[in-house]
């Protein structure tokens, strides 16, 4: 290799960059707005989704199914027929959340209607954002029931909240994850306490500016969604590692995600490419009548808490978690252990009491991937591998190698290291 001394050299100095940004990152919640008027590249017929790009011949049944009931959301068609006529013509565009600095949980279809979350990094002035809550169509469910679901939380909830995040003046996203991982959270498949501390510090804004009857619609809702905080988490974590992207010569992962068929990662010195390897199947519990028959490969962008250093880097201090995706709470705690081998620092925000509130492993780097052969574990859900089959189980997943290689390999073609 060239330069040898001087590239390590540069490539620590670049970590202590990206680490710190992330660290100073102070991502708010500012406002929900309709995707076609806060997503500059967001067109009558677009449609954006997890993980890295795809196509609709290469795409999962969950995939599939959620962009099916999407449309019908959208009024582009009535019935699966229609939609895939349609695209099958060319009317529809696809791109990945990411690429519009977005993100959304399991197929996390955004489309032009669609409510999303805006959140403001107030260390550095950029924009993430996030689809505004999981339902039924991210699971791939694309019947009238799912569809209506839909319409009721973008045409009431988020408009209400709206009205209230804005009387705010802007929501400090930290302290409350900081706080909801003290209360057993880990942020992911967890989010219960996130959610009911939200709803603690927006409520006195609802009653601001929302009747009665509204804010009891509000309240009920959240009261009976745990997994609401989940856009919220991941949007303010995609602040967060947005902050560490694009720093010449790190070897920081600021993406992971999949889309059920693929698993992609980009790196904070390797710009906006992508680096991708086959999306691996989930282990963990199923419900009743479902099996590892039925299960469709790991997807979602939410694997960005993970990429922030919460979800299943944080499960030490959420044994509660364990319930729903099988497993130990030893195993919790040496997989907490565990991605200290591939990451460059701990959490200074993130804590976990178990630990003696040491943070959560932070900042998983390329070369530490490949160096020990350990990749990334995340905690999911896991959906039917059929379109229309919706939610079946939970548990975890680990990344795939091959992406971080083929990060690895184009870091060296990068910086002419071979």
């Amino acid at each position: 290799m060239k330069d040898e001394i001087g590239i390590k050299e540069r490539i620590k100095e670049a970590n202590t960059v990206a680490l710190e940004r992330m660290r100073l990152s102070r991502p708010i919640l500012i406002d929900i707005k309709c995707a076609k008027d806060i997503l500059p590249q967001m067109k009558k017929n677009s449609i954006f989704h997890a993980g890295p790009p795809i196509d609709w011949e290469r795409m999962c049944g969950p995939l599939r199914g959620a962009i099916v009931g999407t449309m019908i959301f959208e009024g582009l068609a009535t019935t699966w027929n229609d939609a895939v006529k349609l695209i099958r013509q060319g009317g529809v565009e696809f791109s990945s959340n990411h690429d519009h600095e977005a993100v959304g949980p399991m197929a996390g279809v955004i489309s032009p209607s669609l409510p999303i979350l805006v959140v403001k990094d107030q260390s550095n002035g950029k924009v993430c954002f996030a689809r505004f809550v999981e339902n039924r169509v991210q699971f791939g469910q694309f019947d009238k029931e799912s569809v209506n679901v839909l319409r009721f939380w973008s045409e009431r909830i988020s408009q209400l909240l709206g009205k209230a995040i804005r009387k705010s003046k802007g929501i400090d996203l930290k302290p409350i994850m900081a706080r909801a991982l003290h209360m057993g959270d880990e942020l992911h498949n967890r989010p219960a306490a996130g959610t009911l501390l939200f709803e603690s510090i927006i409520l006195p804004h609802l009653l601001g500016v929302c009747s009665p009857n509204d804010v009891r619609e509000v309240t009920k809702y959240l009261s009976e969604n745990d997994i609401f905080f989940l856009c919220i988490s991941m949007a303010a974590c995609k602040a967060i590692t947005k902050a560490a992207h694009g720093i010449k010569y790190s070897t920081l992962v600021t993406v992971m995600a999949r889309n059920g068929t693929n698993f992609g990662i980009k790196v904070s010195g390797l710009g906006n490419d992508w680096f991708v390897g086959k999306a691996n199947m989930i282990e963990g519990l199923y419900f009743p009548g479902y099996g590892p028959e039925d299960a469709n490969p790991d997807i979602g962008d939410s694997a960005i808490t993970e990429t922030a250093g919460i979800g299943a880097f944080a499960l030490a201090g959420s044994p509660a978690i364990l319930a729903l995706i099988g497993g130990t709470a030893e195993d919790a705690i040496r997989y907490t252990y565990e991605m200290r081998k591939i990451t460059n620092s701990l959490n200074d925000t993130f804590t976990l009491p178990i630990i003696n509130f040491q943070g959560t492993a932070t900042g998983i780097d390329i070369r530490k991937v490949m160096r020990t052969g350990i990749t990334p574990v995340i905690d999911t859900a896991m959906a039917h591998k059929q379109a229309g089959g919706g939610y079946i189980g939970a548990g975890l997943v680990k990344a795939p190698l091959e992406p971080f290689k083929n990060a690895l390999h184009a870091y060296g073609r990068r910086y002419k290291l071979v």
